[in-house]
């Protein structure tokens, strides 16, 4: 993208939420997606299961942003569609997501104390119903899937695969073994792993939450493309600003303790690159990233462009 397409730090400024400096966010849609979600039931009222639900729902309720079925649904409208007909896909991502956070935060992994401002799920609910509330929302995020979401059928099948293979061992399971394992793979050190790690851990289920809806709607295989190289590299821009938010953030605004990485001895953008460094990283990747939305949507896609921004300046 040219520079006078790209947004400048003081034009960010100027759009932004209450002048705090962070860019404005589609909150409609992710009402949408909050409404939704809370409607979701796994478990009958006098089944004997219903603890379990509750400790699914502490941590699927527990607030956020939303960025990944937020994504979903503002596909859908970028391709001329109404977003509530990928709910059950995007709300499936967003049981995905909420299962890698319980998982991450169990003491054989990250073993943290607080998400969003709460105790963690096994600080509430103990380890072991932790471990199975994770299972949990992995399992019904894909009958959620399979039962309720609209489509051909080799359209929804081909989606629930790419959720799939976004989520396994050539994806986010993958890039948490490397993230634990901390070996490198011969020839393959410093940035280059550092993407490859973070490109399966954090990106490909980014990138899934934009792919499926391509393949609910049909999409034709250049306008894949541009969306593809946008959801990439919107990965990317993720993580550097989290790993940049690790050490510049702080706890109330975080919703845990920063420093997390640090703790743990993780290679980050910021270990690799330093603050600075990373700052640079991520306008670049902005850039990327709006220059490949520009080129997926030619006339515009203002929710897509928001969440671009948005998470350039966010500040939790």
């Amino acid at each position: 993208m040219s520079d006078d397409r790209s947004i400048s730090i003081a034009q960010r400024r100027e759009s932004t939420d209450r002048g705090a400096g962070r860019a404005a966010y589609p909150e409609a849609l992710r009402a949408t997606v909050d409404a939704y979600l809370a409607g979701l039931r796994f478990s009958d009222p006098d089944h004997l299961t219903r603890g379990l639900e509750e400790a699914m729902r502490y941590s699927l309720l527990a607030g956020g942003k939303r960025i990944r079925p937020v994504l979903s649904l503002a596909t859908a409208r970028a391709l001329g569609h109404d977003e509530r007909d990928v709910l059950p896909y995007a709300a499936a991502v967003e049981l995905i997501h909420t299962y890698s956070l319980i998982h991450d935060d169990l003491p054989a992994m990250d073993d943290d104390d607080l998400r969003r401002g709460r105790p963690t799920n096994h600080k509430v609910f103990g380890e072991d119903v932790a471990i199975l509330a994770g299972d949990g929302l992995y399992a019904e995020a894909f009958r959620l899937v399979l039962t309720q979401q609209a489509g051909e059928p080799a359209d929804v099948l081909r989606a629930v695969g790419r959720l799939a293979g976004a989520t396994g061992v050539d994806g986010m399971v993958g890039g948490q073994y490397l993230d634990v394992d901390g070996g490198a793979p011969e020839g393959m050190e410093g940035a280059l792993l550092l993407r490859r790690l973070h490109g399966l851990k954090t990106g490909r289920l980014i990138c899934a939450s934009v792919e499926g809806v391509l393949l609910l709607a049909g999409a034709n295989q250049t306008v894949t493309m541009h969306f593809r190289d946008f959801a990439a590299e919107l990965g990317v821009l993720f993580q550097i600003v989290d790993d940049i938010l690790d050490v510049t953030g702080t706890d109330d605004a975080l919703g845990k303790p920063r420093g997390s990485d640090e703790r743990h001895g993780k290679r980050t953008y910021v270990t690799e690159h330093g603050v600075e460094g990373a700052r640079g990283l991520a306008s670049e990747s902005h850039r990327n990233a709006r220059a490949a939305l520009a080129g997926a949507a030619p006339a515009g896609a203002p929710e897509l462009e928001q969440i671009t921004d948005f998470i350039l300046t966010r500040q939790d």
